[in-house]
């Protein structure tokens, strides 16, 4: 009988491959699963990569479509992001662009949606 991967460790694989990809298209990974501190509505960022003169926050999502995966990140996910992000950007004095994607893992499939959030 053969086992299903727990959700954890989909998660990791997800996010593996999106570093990945996102490797292969010539980005940085910066930081992976970035976390805020406890008492600033703690938020997990998936990764955080820079392409040029941009840093880009990406969530990855697991989900068996792509659809599935955009309607997973709620609105109030997409406040806790920014405000992670925010918080990123004043710690490493960052002035340059900044944007928020999301990448949905469906199997070894990839969709990648810019300026998501």
């Amino acid at each position: 009988m053969k086992r299903k991967k727990s959700s954890y460790k989909s998660g990791l694989f997800a996010e593996w491959l999106a570093r990945q990809y996102l490797r292969l298209h010539g980005y940085g990974i910066l930081e992976s699963r970035y976390v805020t501190g406890r008492y600033t509505g703690r938020a997990e960022i998936d990764i955080i990569a820079r392409y040029k003169d941009s840093i880009v926050f990406i969530e990855v999502k697991n989900r068996p479509d792509a659809a599935a995966g955009i309607h997973a990140v709620a609105f109030s996910q997409g406040a806790r992001l920014r405000r992670a992000a925010e918080t990123y950007l004043a710690r490493r004095r960052w002035t340059g662009d900044a944007r928020f994607d999301i990448m949905v893992v469906s199997g070894w499939r990839v969709d990648w949606f810019k300026n998501a959030v």
